[in-house]
């Protein structure tokens, strides 16, 4: 067995080796034995690609045994007489030693030390406890070397052109220390590595010469790496040691093989391959190399050898080059010119860009205070109305560029689409790589500037007191150029996803794919400052090996109890963008995991259009109890009237009619489409503030679509593609400006009234009165009633006034909201405020701007009776909040 003892440095790459049929190992083009020289270049046999074939003579008729060997890999291997003694001193003195172990096939151990002296290296082989069949017997050394293909040898002689093929190997003899005890010492230009050397022993007679050749106890070559070493399994993807040597982990349970691909950025095709032996640089299920240096090269790939079962029985074989699944910097494009031919992503041979956080902490800010604002990189900034500059706009750094936008609208945390590197022509729910930002969003298209450009982003918007939550997508991947080729049959599931048709279902559940995810999102976390995720199509995490769906996945419980993830904030949406479908399920959360609340929306927008019943609408402002009074609370649910598929917002209340958008659940108002008639247009601004209103005053998180705050239209499609650019000149329209004055407004009153609208825990039944527009009770089994009103009580009402001590500034009153989605105006009657009290109106969403909300609020009067009331409009919502008399 071979190892590897512990303290050596990491040392660089490997190759594939198997049993060969010695008669294929090539030699040098030239030895000198003794005093004999014999010259031989053989026939090479190009069909079997033998790049530089090392062609041998043997001539071992002519050598002494009882010399010392030293064979000098240079322009020719010699083999030179010396003094007759194997010196253990000079090999303890070799540089950056490496030991490697092997048992033969008939109980001897052989073991060879590899390291470096003079700019050669030297290889030491030892071989010991080996019963000969008699003491006449003498052990000779058969070699030879490679390096992207196991069955093919090259030579070392780089001056030569592409020499002839022999069908004899170097064979050299050892050097008889003991009974059974054999040594030797090779010699190689260190300009030659890496490369595998390759051996076997033949046992000699004198008398006849006849031999036997002794192999591994596996029944193959030994092998042993030199100029690189066998690497560490661990960590996965590239890594650096302290001295700048680079060490590559792969997993591959059922590879053929594994060739590690180098680059040294003067053509697309590798400048040296690595076949990966199996025996030195596997470990379990991990295949793994390093390097002394990274040298001239740029960039590495992998080839993974898998053999495929065609329909006539013959068996192909399919390798092509595949990204490092763990790199963390990637270079090329995923399409060629033409967008048609998918070319290799490959991974960086660089380490990780330093970046000064500078003291940069997490705002954690508690889930029931975010406000959250959704959108897409690209199409925040890349509009020219954005008078971005052209060379970041569309980035993260053109993100930064309309802070400000942010700040106007009162939002504390962004929702990024997924950033991670995806298929471009199907857009960025569609990933092949989970550990690096797309270049796309990046300043020059480069690795290391849209790292740092994404990290300064971050570190900024915290700053600002702005969370940053990714969007991120496990389940599936792009249709090639992800996980395809290193292992199927661990990371996809085999018969795809029935649900969805997709044919690249991912795993999730299979240990080495959750553990991928896991270091994901860590990884985010420790590097980019990330405050929390969002899983897109969160019910596919919960399937199983064979697709059915698991009530305790160990992926979610994983990332659940995830020390590294205790304070990153998790969400799951539903939604799958392979069909466009909101995929419902009980999702199991261990009180931890939020969710996209895919009932409220279409509650809200049932309602709105006069179709849904008061008792749903009811459950949504309260905190939608029916998903979250299991141990979780209002907090975690994520509201949201639209995103980024079906209808934004304006076009909710402006396109109905055709048979696709019935599943949007929208009204047109009466009208479908563009008009210029005032009844359908006021009814549509009512409409939109009548949204935007229940979004805010709903227990839950808001969150808010990227363009929705000025009227950013799709035309009425409800496809994902069909989004459009944010255009920052609908933000200075006169809808634009009040509607995020409207927006900034209810932002600030969830902060002022927390105590009733930020809420961690349901508000208790005594706070909260539901109402008709008579102070009657709703109707609630009543399908044709549209009015619906509440009071939510302040909590110690007593308590405050004891302690305002006649100041009215800190007193807190109730609220009274009230709904009107019927076509005609309701008269509704206030209940009597608090003692001391009167109700002041903040909004009423049918008056025009700018009187429609006020922070400070209007007085109404009351009747005679002491009661209050107030006209609605159709299509109408009212806030009145209950303030101390002292203050008017």
């Amino acid at each position: 067995m071979a190892t590897l003892i512990p303290s050596l440095a990491i040392r660089p790459g490997f190759v594939n080796c198997r049993a060969k049929d010695p008669s294929k190992l090539v030699a040098a083009a030239h030895y000198i034995c003794g005093n004999k020289v014999a010259r031989g270049l053989e026939k090479m046999d190009l069909e079997r690609k033998l790049i530089l074939g090392v062609v041998a003579h043997n001539s071992t008729r002519n050598c002494h045994w009882d010399i010392d060997w030293k064979v000098s890999a240079t322009s020719r291997v010699a083999i030179e007489e010396t003094e007759n003694k194997y010196s253990t001193t000079e090999i303890e003195e070799l540089e950056s030693r490496s030991t490697y172990r092997f048992l033969t096939e008939i109980g001897g151990q052989v073991k060879v030390i590899v390291g470096k002296k003079n700019k050669k290296y030297v290889v030491s082989i030892e071989v010991s406890s080996l019963q000969l069949y008699n003491g006449d017997n003498k052990l000779k050394l058969s070699w030879g070397v490679f390096r992207s293909n196991s069955s093919s040898f090259i030579n070392l002689d780089f001056q030569k052109s592409v020499p002839e093929v022999g069908s004899n190997t170097t064979e050299i003899p050892f050097i008889e220390r003991s009974f059974g005890s054999f040594a030797l010492k090779l010699e190689f230009e260190a300009n030659h590595a890496p490369f595998y050397l390759s051996f076997l022993l033949k046992s000699t007679l004198d008398v006849d010469l006849s031999s036997s050749v002794i192999r591994s106890h596996r029944k193959t070559n030994f092998c042993v790496p030199v100029g690189f070493d066998r690497g560490f399994p661990a960590p996965l993807g590239l890594s650096f040691s302290s001295d700048g040597s680079p060490n590559f982990a792969l997993f591959s349970r059922n590879a053929g093989g594994v060739v590690l691909c180098l680059y040294d950025g003067t053509s697309d095709k590798p400048a040296l391959e690595i076949d990966l032996d199996p025996y030195v640089n596997r470990t379990g299920d991990i295949w793994h190399a390093s390097l002394e240096s990274v040298g001239p090269f740029v960039s590495y790939g992998y080839r993974c050898k898998q053999t495929n079962l065609q329909d006539n029985g013959e068996k192909s074989h399919t390798e092509h080059v595949i990204l490092d699944p763990y790199a963390k910097l990637i270079r090329n494009s995923f399409s060629d010119d033409d967008g048609l031919k998918p070319q290799p992503c490959l991974g960086e041979l660089q380490r990780e860009p330093d970046f000064n956080w500078n003291d940069d902490v997490h705002p954690y800010i508690p889930m029931e205070k975010l406000v959250v604002y959704r959108l897409n990189v690209t199409q925040f900034t890349k509009h020219a109305s954005s008078q971005v500059a052209s060379d970041v706009a569309g980035t993260f750094s053109g993100m930064m560029e309309k802070l400000h936008h942010f700040k106007d609208l009162g939002v504390n945390a962004v929702l990024l689409e997924p950033i991670f590197s995806f298929d471009e022509r199907k857009g960025p729910y569609f990933p092949f790589h989970f550990f690096s930002p797309t270049h796309l969003y990046g300043p020059s298209n480069g690795p290391v500037s849209t790292i740092n450009s994404m990290k300064e982003m971050v570190r900024k918007l915290h700053t600002n007191g702005i969370e940053v939550l990714l969007e991120v997508v496990f389940t599936y991947t792009a249709d090639s150029g992800a996980l395809q080729g290193i292992d199927d049959s661990c990371y996809y599931h085999a018969n795809g996803d029935a649900d969805s048709g997709t044919r690249n279902a991912m795993n999730c559940n299979y240990p080495i794919f959750q553990q991928m995810i896991v270091d994901s999102l860590r990884y985010w976390v420790t590097e980019f400052h990330v405050d929390g995720f969002c899983f897109i199509n969160a019910s596919s995490l919960l399937r199983g090996f064979h697709g059915e769906y698991l009530s305790r996945p160990p992926l979610v419980e994983t990332i659940t109890f995830d020390p590294l993830l205790s304070k990153t904030k998790i969400i799951a949406d539903f939604w799958d963008p392979q069909n466009m479908a909101l995929n419902e399920i009980r999702f199991p959360h261990w009180k931890r995991w939020a969710e996209m609340n895919t009932k409220f929306c279409s509650d809200v927008r049932n309602f709105l259009r006069g179709k849904g019943l008061l008792s749903d609408l009811a459950t949504r402002l309260c905190g939608s109890g029916d998903n979250f009074m299991d141990g979780r609370g209002p907090a975690f649910s994520f509201n949201f009237i639209a995103k980024n598929s079906g209808l934004p917002l304006v076009d909710l209340v402006s396109f109905s009619s055709r048979k696709e958008l019935a599943s949007q659940l929208s009204w047109n108002c009466g009208k479908e489409g563009r008009t210029d008639k005032t009844a359908v247009l006021e009814r549509r601004l009512k409409q939109i503030r009548n949204f935007l209103f229940i979004l805010y005053v709903s227990l839950g998180v808001p969150i808010l679509n990227m363009g929705d705050e000025c009227g950013i239209s799709s035309g009425g499609s409800p496809a994902y593609g069909d989004r459009k650019s944010f255009n920052w000149n609908y933000v200075k329209t006169g809808f634009g400006v009040q509607t995020i004055q409207f927006i900034s407004f209810l932002s600030s009153l969830r902060s002022r009234r927390r105590d009733l609208l930020q809420r961690r825990s349901f508000l208790e039944e005594e706070n909260i009165d539901w109402y008709g527009s008579d102070l009657y009770p709703p109707r609630w089994d009543d399908p044709s009633s549209k009015f619906l009103a509440v009071r939510l009580k302040t909590e110690n009402m007593e308590k405050q006034i004891e302690m305002s001590s006649g100041s009215s500034s800190s007193m807190r009153g109730d609220l009274f909201i009230a709904f009107n989605v019927a076509g005609f105006p309701e008269t509704v009657v206030l209940p009597p405020p608090p003692t001391g009290m009167a109700w002041r109106r903040l909004v009423d969403t049918a008056l025009p701007f700018p009187g429609f909300f006020t922070a400070d609020g209007e007085a109404i009067p009351e009747k005679e009776s002491g009661l209050v009331a107030y006209e609605m409009e159709s299509y109408s919502s009212v806030l009145f909040e209950a303030s101390s008399t002292l203050d008017e």
